[in-house]
């Protein structure tokens, strides 16, 4: 309800200065008086309360898995100073893919092929909702099951697990590209 004139605005660490005077550009042509703009993975840590205390000195990673992208940023904080060690990710990997797998085993469950899903997009919407919920249901119960076309569908964590291994992995992958490009090892990130 109050008119919003300052901005802070968030972009991905691995931006260069032409993408954040991009950024900077835009904000002004939306009106908005931009006070900052200030790396993705910066921003999540003072959200988690991390480098608020001047004298700690701490290296974080911040993994920050998206709708659509992957990506991993180890910093280093230092008496209030965020420097951005390396960066690392995938761009064509994010929380959508997690989905298609739950989609692809409720589409198997249902005798659906994906020509089936393309064809009825109600159907194709109602199973990517059913998945979508599965997925959330998953982070705090062992089962999810649902309903999809006015059928049954049903995955354990154990089965939605096993399907997303190779995803998981590759944001691992990064991450160890990540440690590699600030050259230090796993023991020396002190949070996540």
């Amino acid at each position: 309800g109050q008119p919003v004139t300052k901005a802070v605005i968030t972009v991905p660490a691995y931006f260069n200065d032409n993408q954040r005077q991009a950024t900077r550009d835009a904000g002004k042509l939306a009106g908005l008086d931009v006070l900052r703009i200030v790396n993705e993975p910066t921003a999540a840590a003072l959200a988690y309360g991390i480098g608020l205390d001047p004298a700690q000195t701490e290296t974080i990673a911040v993994y920050d898995l998206g709708g659509g992208t992957f990506d991993i940023s180890i910093l280093q904080i230092q008496e209030g100073i965020f420097e951005v060690l390396a960066t690392n990710g995938d761009t064509f990997l994010g929380g959508d893919d997690f989905d298609q797998v739950v989609i692809g085993l409720f589409a198997n469950q249902l005798g659906l092929s994906a020509a089936d899903l393309a064809t009825d997009k109600s159907l194709g919407q109602e199973i990517r909702l059913a998945a979508e919920s599965a997925k959330k249901t998953l982070s705090g119960a062992d089962e999810f099951t649902g309903l999809v076309g006015g059928k049954p569908v049903r995955i354990t964590r154990a089965e939605f697990e096993k399907g997303i291994e190779p995803l998981v992995r590759r944001t691992l992958d990064c991450c160890a590209n990540a440690l590699r490009d600030a050259k230090i090892g796993p023991e020396k990130i002190d949070k996540v």
